[in-house]
């Protein structure tokens, strides 16, 4: 798996790979940890600039949670230099309601909060991210995902990603050029079986798992990329 890509999702950052034992690129997207902020973001912006740094271009596996999956089915299409061969497109939320999508927007809207310690901001960060209980809330992923300047704390993710709007999925599956697999874990609201397979023919169920499931059973979600 020496071509393997791993791409975080909304409001995480690539240190949440960071348990993971096997050789990988885990950028950070656009707007999250140490990357630069987008004057606007879609999908397709996210994955060009996702794909001007990735280290590897040729034989690409790519493994994408949530937000991540979509920008991995998205450099799948052929148009960013980047030759994938096969996506696994993990916890997408791939049902979207005029509701859903207003919440985003206001939440793009709004300016970065500032907390007066370190603890409230990694609260923030783990609850946008939903780590909450997965990782030490004084661990590496926190502490890439926080910004502090002059005793206040934020987080280091630009609000504005969470106007990044619903996928068109069926238009992403159809383009990609690589082997497609959607996974989701048993447990997570963001997504159903039926969903999944209303969409694609290939989908993984993960038993006993949530949304972040590459966080919680590492094993099982490797055994998706091999």
């Amino acid at each position: 798996m020496a071509n393997l890509v791993l791409l975080h999702g909304l409001g995480a950052n690539g240190r949440v790979w960071d348990t993971w034992p096997h050789s990988k690129h885990a950028p950070d997207l656009p707007g999250h940890g140490s990357a630069a902020p987008l004057s606007s973001y879609t999908f397709a912006a996210m994955a060009e600039a996702v794909a001007a740094d990735l280290a590897v271009r040729r034989d690409v596996v790519l493994l994408g949670h949530s937000l991540g999956g979509v920008i991995a089915l998205e450099l799948a299409s052929g148009r960013y230099d980047v030759t994938v061969r096969r996506v696994v497109a993990l916890g997408v939320k791939v049902s979207w309601t005029a509701d859903d999508l207003a919440r985003a927007s206001a939440l793009a809207q709004k300016p970065s909060a500032w907390f007066a310690t370190r603890d409230e901001a990694a609260a923030r960060f783990l609850k946008v991210s939903g780590l909450q209980g997965l990782v030490d809330p004084a661990g590496a992923v926190v502490d890439h995902g926080l910004i502090e300047q002059e005793g206040r704390w934020r987080l280091a993710m630009d609000p504005g990603t969470f106007g990044v709007g619903a996928p068109d999925m069926p238009a992403l599956i159809a383009a990609s050029q690589a082997d497609v697999v959607l996974a989701r874990g048993e447990r997570d609201p963001m997504n159903t079986d039926a969903e999944l397979h209303a969409l694609h023919h290939q989908v993984v169920t993960l038993p006993g798992l949530g949304h972040n499931a590459q966080v919680e059973d590492p094993d099982a979600v490797v055994a998706l990329v091999r």
